[in-house]
């Protein structure tokens, strides 16, 4: 037991004797300390919780009949709300551990200790001698040498653990400081977005997903789940309602392993089959080594059958070879059953932030630039896709450079049965003009294995201008794309951002006014409400997309802005116009996200007599228009299409984003024209399940 006691004193991160009180710091404080000076609050502190065991603590009747004669050691701490809260106790008997839990559930309830003036929770040691002494009748240098005492029991500890390299502690949260990303989730990301938005913080909110260490800044992730802890005194509980459900950490690492899991059933008025479904297990690993390094793995094991007009679009992005789909925003399936899908999905990065000003990520998953629900610049709505991101921040100025490695899956690219591989490279520069106004710019280039050049040595820069670039290896050799962004924030709680994309542009044919087939650009504007109507924790955001035809298509049939046959940026593509409205409300681990999306897009015929494009299919060669001249939003087969959804429902683990949902949308897709691919269709999607919400998926298409 005095070894055990011995290695759970060095699993403490901080004791009464290791805690040095600084500007930043405070310890807690009980009523009678108020006055006293930040210098003196720790003694006192100590005095207090040595005068409240002296008068309440009850000794056991066999304490009293063995005439024993020792100490206890206690573990505590006083959490965020002031409260005391045992975590271990060493002693002998089973009846003195009992009389320590019950004298510390008498403790009242205090001030918290305060980290830059936020409140927060503190651990302590705490050595209780039996027979009991009066503290008053002891001097601040016994209390001090009994420190020092326990401050060596503690150094030896942690030397004869660590000689075996082994150095575990409590788990104290650490991936809210470390390099990890936050799981991009528009929802999640909701909830922190006013506190990064703050009039005269020096924030960047453009490039996605963001890592825990720069959102903490604003933000206090740990305060925030002790709000919504449950009581829970059973492991099993704690696991399911509270906890990671494996979460360690040592001297120079820590690392958590969670299941994941999507299971929901439902049922589709459109569908001629009984129920749709969707069966996702998987499991999610996050990590650090020493203060530099963060890792995080996740991997799916997927089988689903969706609302009919989604089967259907998956189906249209089929892949050479058997498989009968690809799932959007997911991957490649092979038939499970009759009728539904089976498709695993890996996604991990490393994180390296070798500097205070650099990060370094390299990694298979996802990546976002924009402020909006949707991005006409980088968006995460196709598969996942491996990348290498570098971020650099210094003085008002993040620089974004993101390489990407990315498949065409098309019949007609595919050589030797083998997909294409293509590259994309990408900057965003995002730079605070000044405290309310942001201005951003951005610039894209795609390429392909023309001449076996393989990934060109040239884009290997990461902050040379591309567009040069491409002009130099040569006409078709890549697909440039530039843009702008803007974000203003009009008050703490409203902020309006907006987008421009270009492709291609002729200011001759602009002034021309004869809507030329050149003019190849998208725009977008928007606004986000945060605490609407001084109602805490309501949300509310407006979007307008609106993007010409043929913008991000290529007269090369690879050089497109697609992956996996989805869009790389908007998932309509091009050729269309969009209004997306969004509400979200969270009380407690209570939530309801509300979002109507309508708008128009122009379709191809493709029926043998009419096989033109009309500018919504980026895979398409754009020389295969119709014209040069009258080229609008909605030509080709125009069709306006309305889809609205409502999800409501719990969070059962606020660490681990576990949730109980209902989720009901209305789709309705009314184009001008029927064809084979284009047809009227109106549905009711219902659907009940269990989630772990790590990512972003789209069904609003």
């Amino acid at each position: 037991m005095k070894k055990f006691f011995l290695l759970a004193l060095s699993f403490v991160s901080l004791t009464i004797v290791a805690q040095d009180l600084s500007e930043y710091e405070k310890s807690p404080v009980f009523p009678n300390c108020e006055n006293e000076s930040i210098e003196e609050l720790k003694s006192c502190f100590y005095n207090q919780v040595s005068q409240l065991v002296y008068h309440n603590f009850k000794t056991p009747q066999i304490v009293k009949d063995e005439n024993y004669s020792g100490s206890i050691v206690v573990l505590f701490e006083v959490d965020a709300k002031g409260n005391f809260v045992v975590l271990y106790v060493d002693a002998i008997y089973n009846e003195l551990k009992k009389a320590v839990q019950q004298v510390f559930s008498e403790f009242p309830k205090i001030i918290p200790a305060t980290y830059n003036g936020n409140p927060t929770y503190k651990q302590y040691s705490y050595q209780i001698k039996i027979p009991l002494v009066d503290p008053s009748l002891e001097t601040l240098n016994n209390i001090k040498n009994e420190s020092n005492a326990i401050s060596e029991i503690v150094r030896q500890a942690k030397t004869e653990y660590d000689s075996v390299n082994t150095s575990i502690k409590a788990y104290d949260d650490l991936e809210y400081k470390s390099q990890v990303n936050i799981p991009f989730t528009h929802s999640a990301y909701s909830r922190f977005g006013r506190n990064i938005n703050v009039i005269g913080t020096n924030s960047h909110t453009a490039s996605k997903p963001f890592m825990y260490e720069d959102v903490s800044t604003y933000y206090d992730f740990k305060a925030t789940k002790d709000e919504l802890l449950i009581e829970a005194n059973s492991w099993g509980k704690r696991k399911l309602l509270n906890e990671h459900l494996v979460q360690i950490q040592g001297k120079d690492y820590w690392f958590t392993v969670d299941p994941v899991f999507d299971l929901q059933v439902g049922k589709d008025s459109d569908a001629d089959f009984n129920t749709t479904f969707n069966n996702t297990r998987g499991i999610y690993i996050q990590g650090g080594l020493g203060k530099k390094l963060s890792f995080s793995a996740s991997v799916y094991e997927s089988q689903g059958r969706f609302a009919q007009y989604f089967n259907q679009y998956a189906e249209t992005l089929k892949a050479f070879g058997p498989d009968p789909a690809i799932i959007p925003g997911r991957g490649i399936a092979k038939r499970f059953k009759d009728d539904a899908y089976d498709y695993p999905v890996a996604e991990a990065y490393l994180s390296y932030t070798p500097t205070k000003f650099l990060n370094i990520q390299f990694g298979h998953g996802k990546n976002f630039i924009g402020d909006g629900y949707r991005s006409l610049f980088l968006g995460d709505a196709a598969s996942p896709s491996p990348f290498l991101k570098l971020n650099a921040k210094f003085w008002k100025i993040k620089f974004t450079t993101t390489w990407l490695w990315l498949k065409d899956v098309r019949p007609e690219v595919v050589e030797d049965k083998a997909f294409l591989t293509k590259y994309m490279v990408n900057h965003y520069l995002s730079w605070n003009v000044s405290k309310r106004f942001n201005l951003g710019l951005f610039e894209s280039v795609v390429w392909t294995n023309s001449n076996n050049r393989g990934f060109d040595v040239n884009y290997l820069n990461p902050i040379i201008f591309y567009r040069a670039i491409e002009f130099e290896t040569g006409q078709g050799a890549g697909n440039a794309i530039v843009g702008a962004s803007a974000k203003y924030k009009v008050n703490d709680n409203i902020n309006i951002y907006s987008q421009f994309v270009l492709d291609e542009f002729s200011l001759g044919d602009i002034k021309g006014g004869e809507k030329s087939w050149k003019n190849k650009y998208g725009y977008q504007i928007g606004a986000k409400y945060y605490n609407a109507f001084k109602v805490n924790n309501l949300f509310l955001q407006v979007e307008y997309n609106r993007v010409r035809p043929y913008t991000y298509s290529h007269n090369t049939i690879v050089l497109n802005y697609g992956y996996n046959n989805q869009s790389l940026a908007h998932p309509w593509g091009a050729n269309f116009s969009e209004t997306i409205l969004i509400g979200r409300y969270n009380y407690k681990r209570w939530y309801a996200d509300a979002k109507v999306v309508f708008g128009f897009k122009g379709f191809d015929f493709n029926n043998g007599i009419d096989d033109f494009s009309y500018g919504g299919d980026v895979f398409r060669d754009y020389n295969e228009r119709p014209f040069d001249t009258g080229v609008e939003v909605g030509q080709g087969i125009k069709t306006n299409i309305f889809h609205a959804e409502l999800q409501t429902g719990y969070v059962v683990n606020p660490v681990t984003n576990l949730k109980l949902f209902a989720y009901v949308s209305y789709r309705n897709f009314n184009p001008n024209a029927t064809t084979a691919a284009t047809f009227k269709n109106s549905t009711v999607w219902f659907s009940l399940g269990l989630k772990t919400d790590l990512f972003n998926w789209y069904f609003d298409f």
